[in-house]
């Protein structure tokens, strides 16, 4: 398919590869596509346009907040132990266990599932490429695609018919085939759109605009460019305050030799007659504009679910101490994402293998949620009612003998 875009392969016909691969040649640096620009009067705000590009630029890039939310929520749900398992029993080997630790040659486990999330979270989409065998069965590898470039095209019954994957011009189509579909897509929930998903990010778009502005804001201020740290006031024995153009140049020149940077920093001015030195501090407005940072930074936080106090944020006092931030941080965000994601796979994955297998997180083995687990343990084996098959299945085990 589409081989007039492919240059003559290098490795036998038979050798595994992801069906974009060749459109990707000369593009892997960049985020995608140019990015949308708003043209708005000098009087009024500017914001961000809302398209991936320009949110992951501003909000991922361009945003230590957004940056470390991402980082922080993707990295411990990619970090999750999975188990596998169907109806009678747990697997401790099988092959789709085998390609999820090595999806792809170029990617492991960590680093696959990491890049699913992150795409998730940046664009409330996320396309999984399957390279099939040529004897069908399982995928052979997985690959995780840039929700950027990947387009919806419906068929008759408004249900997805195929995916385009476009870069630079050229285009990869995907045609979805019952119960073996190539492309796995996991989108977010979306109360306006029937084909997309919509992304924490641009929830929080406007508090990225505003976090990023006040950034710029200090960063002036440090460059001494918004407001001077004070001002020298000439009152001349006649009560006049002009200076001449010599005294002017001459006082200028000091100023910037002996009283500016960080090496002169501390050192007293010494002024001649009818100079006085007027210093300016921040102004309730200016103070108030500090404030509006950190509601920002919170924001952000509160639109991806994590605490604030995880990040540092000043001013949240929500969780008695970090251990319970922490767990309400996997039990309400890391939990309920990776479950969506590995519920999608495993329905996904068992169409390709043509068998009924659940992927889900281990919570047995999350330590942030150990001192839950234990209660539950303690709980289900103090239970005399139950018989051992049901205390199993309370703690999602196979039957006895079985698993």
């Amino acid at each position: 398919m589409f081989d007039f875009l492919r240059k003559a392969p290098a490795e036998p016909p038979e050798a595994k590869a992801s069906a974009v691969g060749p459109l990707n040649a000369g593009f892997g640096t960049g985020i995608g596509s140019g990015r949308v620009k708003a043209m708005q009067g000098l009087a009024q705000a500017r914001w961000t346009a809302r398209d991936t590009v320009s949110l992951t630029r501003a909000g991922f890039q361009g945003n230590p907040v957004g940056f470390r939310v991402v980082r922080l929520i993707s990295e411990a749900a990619a970090a999750l132990p999975l188990v596998l398992q169907d109806a009678e029993r747990r697997y401790e080997a099988h092959p789709l266990l085998s390609l999820l630790r090595r999806p792809n040659p170029a990617q492991g486990r960590a680093e696959f599932l990491e890049a699913v999330f992150a795409q998730l979270l940046l664009s409330g989409n996320a396309y999984i490429e399957a390279v099939a065998m040529p004897e069908g069965g399982v995928p052979a590898e997985l690959h995780v695609l840039r929700a950027d470039r990947m387009s919806v095209v419906p068929g008759p019954d408004g249900w997805p018919a195929a995916y385009d994957y476009a870069v630079g011009g050229r285009k990869h189509r995907f045609a979805m085939v019952e119960g073996v579909a190539p492309i796995c897509h996991i989108r977010a929930f979306h109360p306006l759109d029937d084909h997309y998903g919509l992304s924490p990010i641009e929830a929080a778009a406007t508090a990225v605009d505003v976090h990023n502005s006040a950034s710029r804001w200090s960063k002036a201020l440090l460059d001494n460019a918004a407001r001077p740290s004070g001002a020298i006031v000439f009152k001349g024995a006649d009560g006049q305050g002009n200076l001449t153009n010599e005294q002017f140049e001459r006082l200028q020149a000091e100023m910037e030799t002996h009283h500016q940077g960080a090496r002169n920093a501390g050192r007293p001015m010494l002024l001649e007659g009818g100079l006085d030195w007027k210093p300016m501090g921040f102004s309730p407005s200016d103070m108030e504009f500090h404030k509006t940072k950190d509601a920002a930074a919170r924001e952000i936080a509160l639109a991806f679910g994590v605490p604030p106090m995880l990040l540092g944020i000043p001013g949240d006092a929500t969780y008695a101490n970090y251990q319970e931030a922490n767990r309400a941080f996997y039990r309400l965000t890391v939990l309920p994402l990776a479950s969506k994601v590995t519920d999608a796979l495993s329905h996904w994955l068992s169409g390709h293998g043509g068998v009924d297998l659940h992927l889900r997180p281990d919570l047995d083995q999350v330590p942030a949620l150990s001192i839950e687990r234990e209660a539950q343990w303690r709980r289900v084996a103090g239970a005399s009612f139950l018989t051992e098959d049901e205390k199993r299945a309370l703690l999602g085990l196979p039957p006895k003998g079985q698993g």
